[in-house]
């Protein structure tokens, strides 16, 4: 019996074909896709209490005996936590930052060269939880399964080396 792999996954849930992706660093006027509205009553914790009267995203500490738990606590009641004292280093952390931002600070037709396909598993485009919304996400994602160098050739043709070799750094180190 073979294992159920990510891609089967993706499509049982593509991603909508006839979505374009925003660029949000041009949007002058909110286009109704991705205009949320906030009903309180419509959105409540698993624990039934009001999501407007919950405190801050959970922090979860990964020394404390309990961080298993609370991370399961966290999932099922917000769906996002933040850790702390993960032991990563600092200068790693920060690498990972800059190379985030260098490769959404691209402008959008660079970007849209690297573009995810509805069942793909790498490359730009919308966050996959997006098709679960009824409104876009002001978001975007770029996800890498594997290795990165075939996006980061196209990305940066001349001067690729830094984000394979960084990726290629971070995923032997962590």
């Amino acid at each position: 019996m073979s294992s159920p792999v990510l891609s089967d996954a993706f499509r049982a849930h593509p991603l909508n074909l006839n979505h374009k992706i925003l660029d949000l660093s041009s949007v002058e006027i909110l286009p109704d896709s991705h205009a949320w509205t906030f009903e309180a009553n419509k959105y409540s914790s698993s624990c039934g209490s009001d999501v407007s009267n919950i405190g801050s995203i959970p922090i979860i500490d990964l020394n404390d005996e309990n961080a298993k738990e609370l991370i399961g606590l966290a999932c099922k009641n917000w769906g996002v936590f933040q850790i702390v004292n993960h032991n990563v280093a600092k200068n790693l952390v920060d690498e990972v930052e800059l190379a985030g931002e260098r490769l959404f600070s691209l402008p959008m037709h660079r970007k849209l060269m690297v573009e995810r396909t509805p069942n793909g598993v790498s490359g730009y485009g919308m966050v996959r939880i997006s098709s679960f919304f009824e409104k876009s996400m002001w978001c975007e994602g770029f996800t890498i399964v594997g290795s990165p160098l075939e996006h980061a050739v196209k990305l940066w043709p001349h001067d690729y080396h830094k984000f394979w070799y960084f990726h290629t750094l971070q995923h032997n180190v962590c």
